[in-house]
């Protein structure tokens, strides 16, 4: 299985899979239906699938042009029927060529989103649309920093090798914050250098890993008082000692900066 990049919009990231040796493709939250339907016109792929991560029109804009056109299924948030033929509920199983992903609900960014994570391949795969980021995660545009820090709690579970497939090319903004809060981040400091390269030559920042997220991304390690002292600091504020309120910190800290 085959993941590719096609760009919309501004900074958005249509996820293709593709299935080896057969011409026949499925797509990650398509917000631009023609950006979908030039690529599969110019490789000569028929779409068989979608999947949706929440309800935003950049990730969902393009599904009915789509869906009509390929008569394909849809998979994502029950609220978004008919848009959607199949709705997905936590821990729900959808089949991919010859994976299986697991639905996780992460309700934070908007209260509906959900995640693709699979590990019947050699390497595990996780589309996280707006949920997290390459050293960062979606703004708090419908729920709680509570419920934010439980969906890093629990893709921190995933393995460390997973690869993090999100849906905007943040990546550089947000390591301008993370490097605010952790400045001595030696392995924060190589990246930056790397994806400065990417950047300059048009390629993508993705995808990340778990193990990079774990060791780079601020809003999973809002559990080191140092970091969170940073947060706290560029808020003119006092650091809490509770964990929902200091991923709260973090958050509106980067929202600030």
């Amino acid at each position: 299985m085959n993941i590719l990049p096609l760009p919309a919009f501004n900074d958005n990231y249509i996820w293709v899979i593709l299935q080896k040796s057969k011409d026949l493709a499925w797509v990650v939250d398509p917000g631009d239906a023609e950006v979908v339907l030039d690529y599969l016109t110019q490789q000569n792929k028929k779409l068989v699938g979608i999947l949706v991560t929440h309800h935003h029109p950049d990730h969902t804009g393009g599904v009915q042009q789509l869906k009509e056109r390929f008569n394909c299924p849809v998979y994502g948030p029950s609220h978004l029927q008919p848009l959607i033929t199949h709705p997905v509920e936590d821990s729900d199983s959808i089949h991919v060529f010859e994976h299986t992903f697991k639905a996780i609900e992460t309700p934070a960014h908007t209260l509906d989103h959900i995640c693709y994570f699979s590990d019947s391949g050699n390497i595990p795969i996780l589309f996280s649309g707006d949920t997290l980021f390459r050293g960062g995660c979606g703004r708090l545009m419908e729920g709680t920093a509570n419920q934010m820090l439980t969906a890093m709690n629990k893709l921190k579970e995933l393995p460390q090798k997973t690869k993090v497939y999100c849906t905007h090319e943040y990546t550089l903004n947000n390591y301008k914050f993370a490097l605010s809060l952790d400045p001595d981040n030696t392995r924060l400091l190589s990246v930056i250098e790397e994806c400065k390269v990417l950047r300059e030559q048009n390629t993508p920042t993705l995808p990340s890993t778990i193990d990079l997220e774990l060791a780079c991304n601020p809003f999973m390690r809002t559990d080191i008082t140092a970091l969170v002292e940073k947060a706290a600091k560029q808020l003119n504020e006092v650091r809490s000692n509770n964990p929902g309120d200091q991923f709260s910190q973090v958050r509106r800290a980067k929202d600030a900066y």
